[in-house]
């Protein structure tokens, strides 16, 4: 009992404060959990193809060809990779894809990163007009420009031959290197090129020995990307090469197509297939960083 004066207001009770804390931790766990069942969902989704062909590539073909499929290889075997190897073209059409891929990016970086040099350094007339037009190029579908394409080359006598495949390539990669390489090259600021420039190095030697080393990550990542772009494309060298000048990817197809069913054989030559980019990316992988510009303006 409270005890109240006439004419007095009456007391009211103050409710106990609530706990924000304990309830902000609650839903914040439970987001995390959420998140974490559908990341989980998803990676399911996106490796189990992945799975079924290593454990296709792994299976003799009357488990292959089973009414009732099984998630394992009861007797595992590596004919399907022996058949992949010893099938006609394979090797040699796996030495076509690395001239033709090596060739591509290497001309690509070369002509993309002097290009993006100039638009991220230089000022000149019609240098946005560049800009719009490496944004537009890369909205155009490219099968698109195949025909025109195919009859450039052939009136070059470049058709059916690698280094036509090998510019083709290179053209198909180039925008997107120019637009990522310059905006590595403008996160490097300008006031490390003054200051070489002071201290009297020319603007070869800024280029050497600034402009290149800080944008070694922003050519290990564009390096990859266009390795990965014409290493699987096909349509193309497909089209323009007879079946002795193409790449695996070309070789799969035509591969299915004369092997029917011969379903093992064929996941084994996709898994041949990928192992080029996988060693690729191991080999650079230590160098994919983007930290090297801040390191070096702190230092």
């Amino acid at each position: 009992m409270v005890a109240t004066t006439p004419g007095a207001p009456p007391v009211r009770r103050r409710r106990a404060p609530r706990d924000e804390g304990t309830v902000t931790v609650g839903r914040s766990r439970t987001g995390t959990v959420v998140a974490n069942v559908i990341g989980v969902i998803f990676s399911v989704l996106m490796l189990f193809p992945v799975y079924w062909v290593l454990n296709t590539a792994f299976k003799p073909a009357d488990e292959v060809l089973a009414l009732t499929p099984t998630f394992w290889p009861k007797h595992p075997t590596f004919a399907n990779f022996t058949s992949a190897f010893n099938a006609p073209l394979f090797l040699q059409d796996m030495l076509n894809g690395l001239i033709v891929t090596l060739l591509a990016v290497a001309g690509a970086l070369v002509v993309g990163f002097l290009a993006a040099l100039a638009i991220a350094r230089f000022n000149f007339y019609g240098r946005k007009a560049i800009i719009l037009v490496v944004l537009g190029v890369q909205l155009v579908p490219f099968l698109a420009l195949l025909i025109p394409l195919f009859l450039m080359l052939q009136t070059a006598s470049l058709t059916n031959s690698l280094i036509g495949v090998s510019i083709t390539y290179l053209v198909l990669i180039l925008p997107y290197t120019v637009w990522t390489l310059r905006g590595f090259i403008s996160g490097i600021p300008r006031e490390l090129d003054e200051a070489a420039l002071i201290d009297g190095c020319t603007r070869a030697q800024v280029f050497w020995r600034i402009i290149l080393p800080l944008t070694g990550p922003g050519l290990v990542a564009t390096s990859v990307y266009g390795f990965i772009q014409a290493w699987n494309e096909f349509i193309i060298i497909n089209t323009l090469n007879s079946p002795a000048k193409q790449n695996l990817m070309a070789w799969l197809l035509q591969n299915q197509t004369t092997r029917g069913t011969a379903w093992g054989p064929l996941m084994a030559g996709a898994i041949i297939t990928s192992i080029p980019v996988v060693v690729f990316f191991l080999i650079i992988q230590r160098n994919i960083a983007t930290g090297l510009t801040a390191g070096a303006v702190k230092g």
